[in-house]
């Protein structure tokens, strides 16, 4: 009898847990896009930072400027990367410690909500570092002969 409710209330664990996995799905395409992004923001000071001792005058200073611009975009997406990582991982916590009190039969409801807050925090806190280092990229966008 003890093992039919141990197992009726581990299979409500895996209903409860299904929304965080599903977040969890969300966060790590959200990480893939930033990963992306930074790597293609490397890519570009690289080849500029390649070409620089071959640039003159006006040229040196404006691929320094863009140095300038592609370093600030790469903090604000590496912020962005940090609290997404940190989101997947208190959610990671969020599900575990479901499972915990499941199996050990106490009430962690107030901890798994200070969690998933702290989960909410972080994932806003990184999309707006996201939002910012896209502010950063349309800004300095140039499009045709400057």
């Amino acid at each position: 009898m003890q093992t039919d409710v141990q197992i009726e209330s581990i299979a409500h664990v895996i209903e409860l847990a299904i929304a965080p996995v599903f977040m969890l799905t969300g966060i790590a395409a959200l990480l893939g896009v930033l990963t992306n992004r930074l790597a293609r923001i490397i890519d570009r000071a690289r080849l500029l930072e390649g070409g620089l001792p071959d640039l003159t005058g006006e040229h040196k200073s404006v691929a320094s400027g863009d140095l300038i611009w592609l370093s600030r975009r790469a903090r604000h997406i590496n912020r962005a990367i940090s609290l997404c990582t940190m989101a997947a991982l208190l959610v990671c916590l969020v599900i575990a410690v479901l499972f915990v009190s499941a199996l050990m039969s106490f009430n962690a409801a107030q901890f798994i909500a200070a969690l998933f807050i702290c989960t909410m925090v972080c994932l806003i806190a990184g999309l707006v570092s996201f939002l910012r280092e896209i502010s950063h990229a349309t800004r300095s966008l140039r499009i045709g002969p400057h």
